[in-house]
């Protein structure tokens, strides 16, 4: 797909105008305002609030950005505010886009600490953080997240039959603001897969110029 900007939010930003607060103060607290202002750059995002504001649904572009995902990090903290972060993986995609504010995903058996869903258990504020190392591409999302495991239709939806993982619970993610965030900084990755379809090429030119010369030297 093509790489997400700033400009693809418009579509699904509001207008301050339209709602009580700005969709962004979700992350522009009072303390992040004020050292905004002191450091110079309250007024440009100020007036972005005016103009256009975050995003607080998915648009076609988030959806398509999170169907290329294979991993993402999940940001929870407990009630007395200690962060936690962990990293989810899976087959690309499989954090699903339920509806244009939810998200959803497998929850796979691990070491069984359960840290992300105790803090959810009392602090349902949530946060994704997606990165694409190839393209040099963040997405971040701010939100509620809850843990489900009493629903069977759920689950089967979220279970990949051919990810070799035991899905615990899913975990469903209610997208309050998202953004997204510049390229600078972030280091070129590539995957196995796509080493490997980079890789394939080269392999068989070789193999064709080791034929050739197999057939020049006898």
């Amino acid at each position: 797909m093509d790489a997400l900007t700033e400009t693809d939010m418009s579509e699904t930003a509001r207008p301050v105008s339209d709602i009580a607060v700005p969709v962004g103060d979700v992350a522009f607290s009072p303390a992040v305002k004020a050292m905004q202002e002191a450091r110079g750059s309250r007024s440009g995002y100020a007036q972005m609030e005016q103009k256009r504001g975050w995003a607080d649904t998915i648009s076609d572009e988030l959806a398509g950005f999170i169907a290329e995902r294979d991993s993402f990090y999940l940001g929870t903290a407990s009630a007395d505010a200690q962060p936690y972060i962990q990293h989810r993986g899976g087959q690309p995609g499989f954090l699903k886009v339920l509806d244009n504010r939810t998200l959803a995903f497998a929850d796979f058996s691990g070491n069984r600490q359960y840290i992300s869903a105790g803090n959810l258990s009392e602090n349902s504020a949530a946060y994704i953080f997606l990165m694409d190392y190839t393209n040099r591409r963040r997405i971040k999302i701010w939100g509620k997240a809850k843990v489900v495991r009493d629903d069977p239709d759920l689950l089967a939806s979220l279970t990949d039959e051919n990810y070799k993982a035991k899905v615990d619970q899913a975990i469903v993610f209610t997208v309050d603001a998202w953004d997204v965030n510049c390229p600078q900084h972030i280091p070129r990755k590539f995957s196995e897969n796509e080493m490997a379809a980079e890789v394939e090429p080269l392999k068989a030119r070789i193999a064709e110029l080791e034929a050739e010369v197999a057939v020049l030297r006898a």
